[in-house]
């Protein structure tokens, strides 16, 4: 029976990090594959949550800040984006990151994302190492401050390329949930 539990969790690492998902520049892409970098960060974002749009600015920086060093996505799990939507919302929100398209919400599933905006983060091992907000913009769904007072999702970057544990606790995301998740 050990046997078959230890057969069955190898089988399904295989298969989790096999998953490739489409992306709006007509490839596809395995977002556990790290590469040569650190990790891999994912921003589950949605173009009809508006708190999003209030964090597209940071999420830019954040890929263009640690670019070099992580991997970055931003996925869209709400079946009912299609590409051509989510390539007008790059457009728009001038994206930075590749952008993938997770319709069967096979990604979010697996690392249990359930918001938008919500940052995941993953080692080459593809075990995740922070989940939840990038900053505290938001207190609340609807708790807007002026400004954000913290960088919960940077200063766990920063952990993670130094070799270092991940700041405790890790603050939840706040924002809309994500379109179509059961």
């Amino acid at each position: 029976m050990r046997f078959l539990t230890i057969l069955t969790a190898l089988l399904f690492t295989s298969i989790a990090s096999a998953l490739e998902l489409p992306a709006i520049d007509g490839k596809s892409y395995d977002p556990a594959a790290v590469g040569a970098k650190k990790a891999v960060v994912l921003f589950f974002v949605s173009p009809f949550c508006s708190t999003t749009k209030s964090f597209m600015k940071e999420i830019n920086q954040i890929s263009t800040d640690y670019g070099d060093r992580v991997v970055v996505y931003l996925v869209h799990s709400d079946p009912e984006i299609t590409k051509e939507v989510a390539m007008e919302h790059t457009i728009l929100s001038e994206v930075k990151a590749t952008v993938l398209l997770d319709k069967e919400q096979a990604l979010a599933k697996q690392v249990k994302a359930t918001i938008t905006p919500e940052a995941v983060v993953t080692g080459p091992d593809g075990k995740v190492l922070y989940q939840g907000r990038i900053n505290d913009l938001y207190l609340g769904p609807t708790k807007r401050q002026r400004a954000a007072t913290t960088k919960d999702l940077r200063d766990a970057l920063d952990a993670i390329l130094s070799g270092k544990p991940v700041p405790a606790p890790q603050e939840p995301a706040q924002g809309c949930k994500i379109g179509g998740m059961k």
